[in-house]
């Protein structure tokens, strides 16, 4: 298989991680004799430094070219001071857009080797595995928006607007990640205040029809937000806006013990966009201690999702688990008698695990 893929490493430990990831689809390419070509390109404030835009034109051209995208993050207090519009954030909406992309997937997963670290009680937690699919090109991120002083007073709005085919092509989505799981969905609105709630809410009604496997129920975000606290293992897959997916899919990654440990992947009509969900974390810089765990299952769903390399991916996390079953932790997942180490040595540890897992394939129940 030959396939290229567009680094985007951004800014803060955004090179770092997309280094751990880079190193585990490299690791993959040579065992299993794919060619990944790798081409590098600035985002976010490294692109306002090089080319005074957050998103130069060469950059979104090469994603759009590519078959898959790996964004490691953007933002710190060096543009803090930019205006809406010209900060490094505004990178990635324009990005988004740019590349079609209008559906989010953030997996929650409860990692056995650290249940211990989540905030919840193991019977609480359960076997957390759940889903969160999040409209990504609408809404209130882009509806119309406005500022103005009538009177000696200021007054601003942001405006929730969707229509039904935006509403039907991230439905659509959702439906078939649930046809391929436990087959439950539950869409998340606000149906009872808002008017483009009651559209959603009627959309994805109609559209079961077409999915008659799959269970289908409604739940108001306020509803949705309590329940991912009290039993989040109800779940399986979350339809959402892009509001409100924007603030569950956040809370839900908490339930886990560390943002540190959470992929997602974003999907459109180009190449798909895969990237850790935590930030840029300037304090982190140069410290050694950024946490490459989430990075490294967005590699992995890039295996999986974009490239269709299963395999592949199992050979990757199957290592991983066993690398924290060892008790190996970066400094914000370490737990007692954990063994704490810094991101490089962490990303070392699990080449020499991946290789294990090759040599004793069959005593890992892998590949065979």
């Amino acid at each position: 298989m030959k396939k290229t893929i567009v680094l985007l490493p951004g800014d803060g430990i955004g090179p770092e991680v997309t280094r751990a990831a880079a190193t585990v689809l490299r690791e993959c390419g040579q065992e299993f004799d794919h060619q990944f070509e790798f081409v590098e390109m600035p985002v976010g404030g490294a692109a306002i430094d090089a080319a005074g835009t957050p998103l130069p034109s060469e950059t979104l051209e090469a994603c759009r070219k590519s078959d898959a995208v790996f964004l490691g993050a953007v933002g710190g207090p060096k543009w803090d001071g930019f205006p809406v519009g010209k900060r490094p954030e505004s990178g990635l909406l324009d990005l988004r857009k740019g590349m079609g992309l209008y559906v989010n997937v953030r997996p929650v997963k409860v990692l056995d080797p650290l249940r211990g670290i989540s905030p919840l009680k193991s019977e609480r937690l359960g076997d957390l595995d759940l889903e969160i699919v999040r409209e990504l090109a609408g809404g209130m991120y882009f509806g119309e928006r406005g500022n103005v002083r009538e009177n000696g007073t200021e007054r601003a709005w942001d405006t929730e607007s969707y229509s039904a085919p935006e509403i039907e092509r991230v439905t659509t989505f959702a439906f078939e990640r649930a046809e391929n799981r436990s087959r439950r969905l539950c869409s998340v609105d606000k149906a009872n205040v808002l008017t483009s709630s009651q559209l959603w809410r009627r959309t994805v009604t109609a559209m079961n029809a077409g999915y008659p496997t799959v269970k289908l129920e409604h739940m108001y975000v306020d509803n949705a937000a309590m329940q991912l606290t009290l039993r989040p293992a109800q779940f399986d897959v979350m339809l959402s806006t892009n509001m409100f997916g924007d603030i569950l899919s956040d809370a839900a990654a908490a339930l886990v013990g560390s943002i540190g440990l959470i992929p997602s992947g974003s999907f459109g009509s180009t190449a798909p966009l895969f990237e850790p969900i935590h930030g840029s974390a300037p304090s982190l810089v140069g410290t050694d201690s950024a946490n490459p765990v989430a990075s490294i299952l967005s590699a992995t769903m890039m295996l999986r999702d974009a490239f269709g390399l299963s395999l592949e991916a199992d050979w990757v996390e199957q290592s991983l688990l066993r690398v924290l079953g060892g008790g190996y932790r970066t400094p914000d997942i370490i737990e007692p008698g954990a063994h704490a180490v810094g991101g490089a040595a962490f990303m070392e540890i699990l080449r020499e695990e991946m290789q294990r897992t090759l040599e004793h394939a069959e005593r890992y129940g892998w590949g065979v």
